[in-house]
């Protein structure tokens, strides 16, 4: 965890967030996969995915000033910025964070689990929301009603966790003609479903979505702030 900002205890609450880490990387997965991008990771989540790789964001943190992040975030010299969770819309004030980012000139996407409204969101954020699959044990979760809010800016994620996933996937894929509406992405669970089968499905049914490994699982395991 990069050091909290000298100004964040001054800040008020109303211009602070909590954050569990600020670091450069590669960004691992949907559109902009393979980009250097600061990662912003907010605290907390609402939600208990039972493959969540990023659980030490559930608790913890320190306060910054969305000041302070914005000016970090910069400090890297990069353009792409991913703020991400947990859940990081759980903290009402990501959604200025997000704009902040906007007017610094920056290409600002948001990983959000889909169980909270996404309507306020910025409309120069590209919102990477996830629809979760049975297999995550948190399906009763999703907010249907994201998905009409959706444009082609925008991006959907499915965590494929065996066959009866993927078969579920689909049909929410085409019953909701998410194709139509934005990119849509299909990974697989580590460890639950190999990625030569899922592969092997989305090409049996010419499923018009993306396939996807995670980039920085590759390359880093599931080393923290990498």
């Amino acid at each position: 965890m990069t050091a909290v900002s000298p100004d964040a205890a001054a800040a008020s609450n109303a211009d602070r967030l909590k954050l569990t880490e600020i670091f450069l990387s590669l960004q691992g997965e949907a559109r902009d996969a393979g980009w250097p991008t600061v990662f912003v990771r907010l605290t907390g989540c609402p939600l208990r995915c039972q493959y969540c790789d990023t659980a030490y964001a559930f608790h913890g943190g320190e306060w910054w000033s969305i000041d302070a992040i914005v000016e970090h975030v910069r400090s890297f010299g990069v353009r792409h910025v991913c703020v991400t969770g947990g859940e990081p819309l759980a903290q009402k004030r990501c959604l200025e964070l997000l704009s902040r980012l906007c007017d610094a000139g920056l290409a600002v996407s948001l990983e959000t689990s889909g169980a909270i409204d996404v309507s306020a969101v910025d409309a120069r954020v590209s919102r990477v929301v996830d629809i979760k699959t049975p297999g995550s044990q948190e399906a009763h979760r999703n907010r249907w009603e994201n998905l009409p809010l959706l444009t082609a800016h925008d991006q959907v994620k499915f965590v494929i966790c065996g066959r009866d996933d993927y078969a579920w996937a689909r049909d929410r894929v085409r019953e909701h003609r998410l194709d139509a509406r934005c990119d849509v992405l299909f990974s697989p669970s580590k460890s639950e479903v190999s990625p030569t089968d899922l592969a092997d499905w989305i090409v049996a049914d010419r499923l018009p979505v993306r396939f996807q490994l995670q980039l920085h699982k590759l390359l880093w395991n599931d080393e923290p702030g990498r």
